[in-house]
Formats: structure tokens, C-alpha cells, sequence
């Protein structure tokens, strides 16, 4: 989006505290990985994924990186695309079709997940923002 000066102030205080929910939920996300490590890996191995700890690490990882990605708009465009395939895959792999039979809110937790990618999928398209954002310069 660049720094138009045609930007108004509500335009950017929204951009920012959009960055912000994201920020906060990932930061809930791995702040409960962090206290319950084994908890976590429970669950991965519960849907049927070998090497749980490992991978509740990798996901600890990157929920971490970002919340560093929204909260500074770095690679903005970059942590939103991704997040939004971590939360497809989530989606998918804990609350899918094969959940809903047992237990009908899963199919809920499973649209929710929807409406976040959509979210982040619109965030990545308009960019961080000029408030608190940080700006990679041109190389050459």
C-alpha cells in the first residue's frame, strides 16, 4: 500500500489494531504450547501425528515468529500468507469432517477458522499499515 498521505487516521488505527488481534491470538496460541508443552503434544498425537513433541515445538516456533511478523509489520504480507495456510491446515487436521459426527461445535471451530483466513488473507492484500510498521528498503 505505500505511505499515501491519503491515508486517514481511522484507515490506519484499524490496519494496526487488526495487527494486533493477530498478534494476540497467535501470542495466546503459543503462551498455552509454552505452559503445557506435553499437553500439546498430546493432542497432535491424538490426531494421529507421529513425532508430537517435535512437532508442538515447530508450532511453538512459528506462532512465535509470527507474532513477531504482525507486531513489527515486518514481511507482513509474507507472515499473513502463511498463517493463513497454518490455519487451513489446523482446520483440517484438528476440527475437519471427521470430527463433526462426535461432536457438532467442531464443525464451528471449523468455520471459524475460515473467517480468520479470511481476515488475513484481506490483511495481506492491504499491507501493515504506516503506523508502527516496519519497512524493508529498496536493495540496489
Amino acid at each position: 500500500m505505500g505511505a499515501d498521505a491519503s491515508v486517514s487516521p481511522w484507515r490506519s488505527a484499524a490496519i494496526l489494531v487488526g495487527r494486533l488481534i493477530f498478534a494476540a491470538v497467535f501470542l495466546l496460541a503459543v503462551s498455552f504450547k509454552f505452559m503445557g508443552m506435553g499437553d500439546t503434544a498430546g493432542y497432535i498425537a491424538a490426531a494421529g501425528f507421529p513425532m508430537p513433541m517435535l512437532l508442538a515445538w515447530l508450532a511453538a516456533i512459528l506462532e512465535c515468529l509470527l507474532v513477531i511478523g504482525f507486531l513489527t509489520g515486518a514481511y507482513f504480507t509474507e507472515t499473513c500468507l502463511v498463517a493463513a495456510v497454518y490455519v487451513v491446515f489446523l482446520a483440517f487436521a484438528f476440527h475437519g469432517p471427521s470430527h463433526w459426527a462426535g461432536n457438532q461445535a467442531e464443525f464451528g471451530f471449523f468455520v471459524d477458522h475460515f473467517t480468520f483466513l479470511a481476515g488475513l488473507l484481506f490483511a495481506a492484500v492491504h499491507g501493515p499499515g504506516r503506523i508502527l510498521a516496519w519497512r524493508r528498503s529498496a536493495i540496489g
